[in-house]
């Protein structure tokens, strides 16, 4: 059956996608094996599932990929302490009927706790993947929030600058209003004090008109009385 699945990814399929890649890394297996699983898992082609993974997902799990390339190492170095083992277990103990000796007994019963203890520990690393995966996420929902924060922040500091230069310009004008007023009033003063200095007291102190008389350079001059 041809796969002509076309619709988005949604997370869950992304977060299917990273703990199969991250399973096949620390297993020792390729990439493609694991894309052929998490296409027939979605029903979506092999190459669908690689281009996801290298265009979107890939960077997401750096620290992951570390983890189960680590893992992966750890494994391989367990598997070759454990073949000379092996081969002297068969040098010593030659493919023979299955007999219910007492070393029999021991040395099956040994391989069997070995062989649990290696499960456990896989179920464990896989649940510390699984846990970060989660812990990643929280992170980037926290990230988003606080970029969304900044936006704010940063559009309510931009209003108040410019809230601030319109203040400064009102600023400016009031004083340039507040020096012509100034100079206004020190233009009255002078002019009232002038007409104060013409004005003539009679004996009984009322004021009189003052005369003026043209002098050769055409200036008018006060005559005194």
């Amino acid at each position: 059956m041809t796969k002509v699945r076309q619709d988005a990814w949604s997370h869950e399929d992304d977060l299917l996608l990273a703990e199969t890649v991250l399973r096949h890394i620390r297993e020792g297996s390729t990439q493609l094996k694991a894309f052929d699983e998490v296409g027939d898992a979605l029903n979506r082609t092999s190459a669908a599932c690689g281009f996801r993974w290298n265009a979107e997902v890939r960077q997401k799990y750096d620290q992951a990929i570390e983890i189960a390339k680590k893992q992966r190492k750890e494994k391989k170095r367990a598997e070759a302490a454990e073949e000379p083992k092996k081969q002297t277990k068969k040098a010593y103990f030659p493919k023979t009927e299955p007999t219910f000796s007492h070393n029999s007994y021991s040395t099956t019963a040994t391989d069997f706790s070995a062989g649990k203890e290696e499960e456990v520990k896989q179920d464990l690393d896989l649940q510390r993947v699984i846990q970060y995966l989660h812990q990643l996420q929280s992170s980037m929902t926290s990230n988003s929030n606080e970029l969304t924060k900044l936006d704010k922040f940063a559009e309510e500091n931009e209003r108040l600058k410019q809230e601030n230069e319109r203040l400064e310009k009102q600023y400016v004008k009031l004083q340039n209003q507040l020096v012509t007023m100034k100079e206004d009033y020190q233009v009255l003063i002078q002019i009232m004090d002038r007409a104060r200095k013409m004005i003539v007291f009679d004996e009984d102190g009322n004021p009189t008109k003052p005369q003026f008389r043209m002098e050769r350079n055409g200036n008018l001059e006060q005559v005194a009385r």
